[in-house]
């Protein structure tokens, strides 16, 4: 009889310490749901523009084609452009930077995101091919192609942020 009462009152008491958890309900539902990933690098909300184009079947699969052929030619300039931003976090942590060493690497991260910008520009181009005129016309008047971030036009400050569309 004992234990029973004293299991009763663990349980009790874990349920009476637990019911704030249970009173604040589901929430908001503010995640990035399944299948985000880590971040949200180039072509976040990328598929909430094209929905809006109203895609046939055979310029879903084209385009599903051009974005997946896009990683996989950026990927490797990617992993480039992280390994020398790396190498350059790691020298300017060292107690006396070596200046020349720094300026190097800067010049050869601007040359690689000079090829991934480039790269992008490409794969735009490549996606507007697919489109008809009235979808490209639609495209166009979504926000597609607005920068992202806190920059000249970019992000929430001043004029030409992110508004409706795509932020690529």
């Amino acid at each position: 009889m004992k234990k029973l009462s004293l299991i009763v009152i663990i349980v009790a008491a874990c349920l009476f310490l637990n019911m704030p958890v249970f009173a604040f309900g589901p929430g908001p539902g503010g995640g990035l749901g399944p299948g985000s990933g880590e971040g949200r690098g180039p072509g976040y909300h990328r598929e909430a523009g094209f929905l809006k184009l109203n895609l046939t079947d055979e310029q879903k699969a084209k385009i599903e084609a051009l974005q997946i052929a896009h990683q996989k030619e950026i990927g490797p300039i990617r992993e480039k452009m992280f390994d020398k931003s790396m190498e350059l976090r790691r020298l300017w942590l060292q107690p006396s930077p070596d200046k020349d060493k720094i300026v190097v690497l800067q010049k050869e991260v601007r040359v690689l995101r000079d090829q991934l910008e480039d790269k992008s520009t490409e794969h735009k181009l490549e996606l507007r091919k697919v489109l008809t005129p009235e979808q490209q016309e639609k495209l166009t008047h979504s926000g597609w192609g607005k920068k992202t971030g806190f920059g000249p036009r970019g992000g929430m400050r001043g004029p030409g942020g992110a508004g409706p569309g795509i932020c690529y």
